[in-house]
C-alpha cells in the first residue's frame, strides 16, 4: 500500500507521461515556493503551461477536477508568477493553466481550464 505522497507522485508521472506523449515537452515538476506548487510545467508550442494534477480513487467525494476551485488558481496564478520571474520570461509570454483530473484509471485533460487568478 501506498502513503498518499506516493501515489500522488505516481499520478504526477503518469501525467507527465500523458502530456509527452501529446507533445508537450516537460521543464519542470514540482517547483515550490512560499506561495505553493505547481505540479508540472511544460511547453506547447509557444506557451509555457501550468499543469495542477488532482487524483481521486472514485468520485465518492466529489470529481478530481472539482478540487481546483478559485482559491486553488489563485495560488497557481501566485507561483506562476514568481516562476516567470525566476526563469525571466518575458512579460508577454504566453501562459496557459490546464488541469489534469484522474479518476481511477481515467485520465481527463482540461486545456486552458482557469485564466490568471488574482
Amino acid at each position: 500500500m501506498m502513503n498518499k505522497r506516493a501515489v500522488g507522485s505516481n499520478k504526477e508521472d503518469q501525467a507527465a507521461r500523458f502530456l509527452i506523449e501529446h507533445g508537450l515537452k516537460i521543464k519542470e515538476k514540482n517547483f515550490r515556493n512560499r506561495f505553493g506548487e505547481i505540479d508540472i510545467i511544460a511547453s506547447d508550442g509557444p506557451y509555457t503551461v501550468f499543469v495542477e494534477v488532482k487524483y481521486r480513487k472514485t468520485a465518492a467525494k466529489g470529481h478530481p477536477e472539482e478540487a481546483v476551485d478559485v482559491r486553488k488558481a489563485r495560488t497557481i496564478s501566485k507561483v506562476a508568477d514568481y516562476y516567470m520571474v525566476y526563469r525571466k520570461l518575458p512579460s508577454d509570454a504566453r501562459i496557459r493553466f490546464d488541469v489534469i483530473a484522474i479518476e481511477g484509471q481515467e485520465l481527463r485533460w482540461y486545456k486552458n481550464a482557469f485564466g490568471y487568478t488574482r
